[in-house]
């Protein structure tokens, strides 16, 4: 499934600071655009793999339900 997000970029001094809009915790920079979106992309798969594995954590005892949830915007 293709989602798409707003990577924003910022020069800030010597480097390009970048965030995405949609996801807080979701920042870092670099010393190139190029090296800011690889840094992004880095960046958002890290928070990804970090909330599930905190999530996993707090339910790990507890009687859930869990489901994909699929938006069309």
């Amino acid at each position: 499934m293709k989602q798409t997000y707003t990577a924003v970029y910022k020069k800030s001094g010597k480097l390009y600071s970048a965030w995405i809009e949609e996801m807080p915790g979701v920042n870092t920079q670099g010393k190139t655009i190029k090296e800011a979106k690889e840094n992004l992309k880095e960046a958002f798969f890290l928070i990804l793999e970090i909330n599930r594995f905190l999530n996993k954590q707090e339910i790990a005892k507890q009687k859930v339900i869990k489901e994909q949830l699929v938006v069309f915007v």
